[in-house]
């Protein structure tokens, strides 16, 4: 199975479970607009997660590994941006908020690397 469409289905399931325990473990236990900053931080992972999954298949499909290297972005992307307001939330630490725009160029460049790879007419498809 592709590499990216496994690690997007992992990033997947653990959005599922850190939603869940922003939604039951702390929910009670934080101000409602660190809640919010955890809610973001699951959105972003989630979206992100369908996209390295969708990243694998064109991978597959269309047999450019500009794909590849955009699912790459979006998994740093989600470290960082994601990774950065979790722990915000969980530690109090405010600088860490300064940390998270670094995670959301990753983001986007894994999109416009996304768009250009589709661009692309379809080649050979890859067992990447």
């Amino acid at each position: 199975m592709n590499s990216l469409v496994q690690r997007g289905a992992m990033i997947m399931g653990i959005a599922v479970a850190v939603g869940a325990f922003g939604a039951h473990a702390i929910a009670d236990t934080v101000t409602p607009e660190r809640l919010e900053i955890w809610k973001t931080a699951v959105l972003y992972q989630a979206i992100h997660g369908i996209a390295i999954i969708l990243s694998g298949l064109c991978l597959t499909i269309h047999n450019n590994p500009k794909f590849k290297t955009a699912g790459t972005l979006f998994s740093f992307g989600i470290a960082i941006f994601s990774g950065s307001l979790y722990a915000l939330v969980l530690l109090d630490i405010a600088i860490l908020g300064a940390v998270t725009p670094i995670g959301g160029l990753a983001l986007i460049a894994g999109w416009v690397l996304f768009a250009l790879a589709a661009s692309k007419p379809a080649t050979e498809p890859s067992d990447n």
